[in-house]
Parts: C-alpha cells; sequence; structure tokens
C-alpha cells in the first residue's frame, strides 16, 4: 500500500481591484453641459419673466395704488373679492368672450380657405403667399393706427366706399358698438395670416396618395374635406386655436389703439385693456394685479382643458 501523497493547499490570492471607470464620471459630465449652455438663457428668463410674474402675485394681495406706493401692505384676498363682486368684471368678460370667438372664427376660416387655395397650382402662387403674409408681417401698432384712419367719419376710406354703393357714412368711433366692429374687422384682418401659414404646413404634410384613392372611389370634395382634410389638420390646427385663442383674448394692442384707450367713454374696453386702464392710468395697482392674475387663470384653464378635450396630442394614426 502506498502512502498517501499530501497534495499542497492552493493559496488564496487576492483578486486584483478592479478600476473604477471613468465612463459614468464622463457621462455625467457630457449630462450637465447642455444644461450650461442654457443657463444664461433660463436666468433671463427668470428675470424678465418669472420674478415679474412672482411679484405680481404678491402685489395683488395688497393695498398698492397712488397713495400707497411705496409703503404697501399685504390684505389679503380684498383685491379679488372686490374684482369678482364688481359688474363691470362679468360685463367685460363677456365682450371678451364674443371678441375672441368672433376673431377665431374668422381667422380660422378665412386662413384654411385660403390655405386649400395656395395649395392648388395657381398661376402666381408665390406671390398672393407674400401679399397675404403682409398683414401679418407690418407691425401691429402701425397697422392699428392706420386702420383707425380708415374708420374716420370725415376723410376715412371705409365711409368713402360705403359713400360710393349708395350706403351712407357710418359713425364708426363715435359709439360702443361702432368701435368695437371697427377693432374686430381690424384684427380679422391681421389675424388670418397666421392660420393661413399654419394650415398651408398642414397641408402640405398631407399624402397626395389618399386624395388620389378618394377620387379613384368616387368622393366628392365635401368627402375629401371632411374625411381627409380636417381629420389630417387636426393635430396642426388645434395647438394653433389655441394660441389664436391666448393671443386674441389679451389682444391689447388692436383695442387700445382703434379705439384710443377705450373711446368713447371707456366703452370699448375687453379684460386686457381695462387692466391696463385700471392700473396704468388709475394706479389702481393692487386691484389690476389681481385683475391680471384671475385673466391669467381663466387663459389657463381653457387652454388645458381645451387641448385635453380636443385631444390635439393623441397621434392621427
Amino acid at each position: 500500500m502506498q502512502p498517501a501523497i499530501a497534495t499542497p493547499k492552493p493559496t488564496v490570492q487576492n483578486a486584483p481591484t478592479p478600476a473604477v471607470s471613468a465612463a459614468p464620471r464622463k457621462k455625467e459630465q457630457a449630462n450637465l453641459v447642455p444644461y450650461l449652455y442654457a443657463a444664461p438663457s433660463l436666468i433671463v428668463m427668470a428675470a424678465i419673466v418669472l420674478y415679474p410674474f412672482l411679484y405680481n402675485i404678491v402685489v395683488s394681495f395688497s393695498n398698492m395704488n397712488l397713495d400707497h406706493f411705496r409703503e404697501w401692505n399685504i390684505k389679503g384676498l380684498n383685491n379679488y373679492i372686490n374684482v369678482i363682486t364688481d359688474a363691470k368684471f362679468f360685463w367685460l368678460l363677456l365682450k371678451t368672450i364674443l371678441w375672441t370667438i368672433i376673431n377665431v372664427f374668422f381667422h380660422v376660416v378665412i386662413g384654411v380657405f385660403l390655405a386649400i387655395l395656395l395649395n392648388k397650382n395657381i398661376k402666381g402662387k408665390n406671390i398672393f403667399r407674400v401679399i397675404l403674409i403682409l398683414p401679418w408681417a407690418v407691425p401691429q401698432y402701425i397697422t392699428a393706427l392706420n386702420w383707425r384712419g380708415l374708420f374716420n367719419y370725415e376723410y376715412g376710406s371705409v365711409n368713402l366706399i360705403l359713400s360710393n354703393i349708395g350706403i351712407p357714412p357710418v359713425q364708426w368711433l363715435s359709439s360702443e358698438w361702432g368701435t368695437f366692429s371697427a377693432c374686430l374687422i381690424a384684427n380679422i384682418w391681421l389675424g388670418f395670416p397666421f392660420m393661413m401659414v399654419v394650415a398651408l404646413g398642414g397641408l402640405q404634410s398631407i399624402p397626395d396618395a389618399l386624395y388620389e384613392a378618394a377620387d379613384i372611389d368616387g368622393a366628392s370634395w365635401y368627402d375629401k374635406l371632411v374625411n381627409i382634410t380636417i381629420p389630417l389638420l387636426k393635430p396642426v390646427m388645434i395647438p394653433a386655436i389655441t394660441l389664436g385663442t391666448i393671443w386674441t383674448f389679451n389682444n391689447f394692442n388692436v383695442v387700445w389703439l382703434v379705439s384710443n384707450g377705450g373711446e368713447p367713454s371707456d366703452q370699448t374696453h375687453i379684460l386686457v385693456s381695462w387692466v391696463y386702464k385700471v392700473g396704468l392710468n388709475y394706479f389702481r395697482i393692487g386691484y389690476a394685479a389681481a385683475f391680471s392674475m384671475i385673466v391669467f387663470g381663466i387663459l389657463l384653464a381653457f387652454g388645458w382643458n381645451f387641448i385635453k378635450k380636443t385631444k390635439a396630442t393623441q397621434s392621427i394614426y
């Protein structure tokens, strides 16, 4: 019997510690680069947007006015209560809603109609595009002042045209609804090019094969409009309508300049122009700040619910 040979025990050596990879650290540094690039613009936006907005919220709870311009104090919800209990607020709200609905309706209808025409193969299409986009390209305050001159009773072009076709001249700028109608006409002329450009971009993205297939099936122009054009334009037009509604609801320039500050007798106002009048002409700054926050809340609620109910963010396919 052979003696057992003792096998030596293997010596366990300490495993080398793996070196810490520098890849995650480099990745973290790379992720910070976009924020560093965006930091200057974020700081500027915070300075010119966020700070005034927060300051306006604070002022809306204060008694800041001409008598308490520097030594103002927080007074709670007094300004908000005064705004909501003022009958003028609800009249201005109804008038602003009417102003917004009429404007946006004609902006969309005229804009989409012109976009459909410009999307066809017509002669001079590029020239028509340039001409039709001019109202949007010209600064608003210049256009508004020009329209105020056009509606002048004695020498305005609008009354001259009416006289030539046998209609008596109209006192456009001497009555509440006459001035309001003048503001509507001016703003409709200003607003349709934006909707036209948006709709034209949406139309050009619709495949021609869909219309060709509809022609083969014998579909009429109405069927193609309802079943192809409108559904495929919806994802483009709903955000544009939302923006157009907010812009029109807060359109200060046209109302203020065409009506010359709400004339006659502060009767031609919408919410935003009245806020300006109260805050900077009557110096009821705390009241105007609360008024503006209520307007902001109305627009925020509208924008959120409108996009949610219309399902504008959902895919069309």
